[in-house]
C-alpha cells in the first residue's frame, strides 16, 4: 500500500488513526520535517503542526493540497524513481526506501530477480512503471542499457566479492 494509500485509508477510519497515520508519512515514510512538508504543500506551518496535534481537522482543500504533496515526494505523481534489480538477499539488505539526492527525494523502488532473463523483464517494466534510471548487476548491465531508453548503474559489489573470496578460502582451509 502506498503511502497516500495508507493516509486515505485513515482518514476514514478516525482523526486519531488519520493524525498518526500522516505524521509518521512525514517523519518515517517521507523523511522530511512537517515545517519542509508545510512548505512544499504551501499549508501555513500552524496549519501543519494543528492537524498534527488533533487541535484542528483539515478542510478538503487542505486534504487535497496533503494529498497532492505527498504524491509529488513519494515520486508517484510523475514516476520519479529509481529501480534496483537484484536478487532478494540483495534488496533485502537495503534500508532506505527514500533518498534525497541533489535536492531531489526519491523513492527507490526494488525488482527482485533470480535470473538474467527476469532481470531484463525487470528492466523493461521498471522503465513502463516510470522509472527515471536503473540499477543493476554487471552481468545483465549491457543488456539492458541496449533496449532502455533511462540510464542504467551497474552494482559493483567490491566489498562483497572479496568478504566471499574470503569466505570460501575459510571453508577450504
Amino acid at each position: 500500500m502506498s503511502i497516500v494509500e495508507k493516509i486515505i485509508a485513515s482518514v476514514f477510519e478516525s482523526d486519531d488513526a488519520f493524525q498518526t497515520t500522516l505524521s509518521k508519512a512525514i517523519k518515517d515514510d517521507l523523511n522530511i520535517t512537517v515545517l519542509d512538508f508545510s512548505e512544499q504543500a504551501n499549508i501555513p506551518p500552524s496549519t501543519m503542526y494543528k492537524i498534527l496535534s488533533g487541535n484542528r481537522e483539515p478542510n478538503i482543500k487542505t486534504l487535497r493540497q496533503i494529498i497532492k504533496t505527498v504524491r509529488k515526494l513519494e515520486g508517484s505523481e510523475h514516476g520519479e524513481f529509481i529501480a534496483v534489480i537484484a536478487a532478494r538477499p540483495v534488496l533485502d539488505s537495503i534500508s532506505e526506501t527514500k533518498r534525497k539526492i541533489g535536492g531531489t527525494l526519491l523513492t527507490i523502488r526494488e525488482y527482485s530477480a533470480t535470473s538474467i532473463e527476469e532481470a531484463i523483464i525487470a528492466a523493461v517494466r521498471a522503465e513502463r512503471e516510470g522509472a527515471k534510471a536503473l540499477v543493476c548487476a554487471p552481468i545483465v548491465s549491457p543488456t539492458v542499457e541496449k533496449i532502455l531508453r533511462i540510464p542504467v548503474a551497474t552494482i559493483m559489489p567490491k566489498n562483497s566479492m572479496v568478504e566471499a573470496i574470503e569466505l570460501a578460502a575459510r571453508k577450504i582451509g
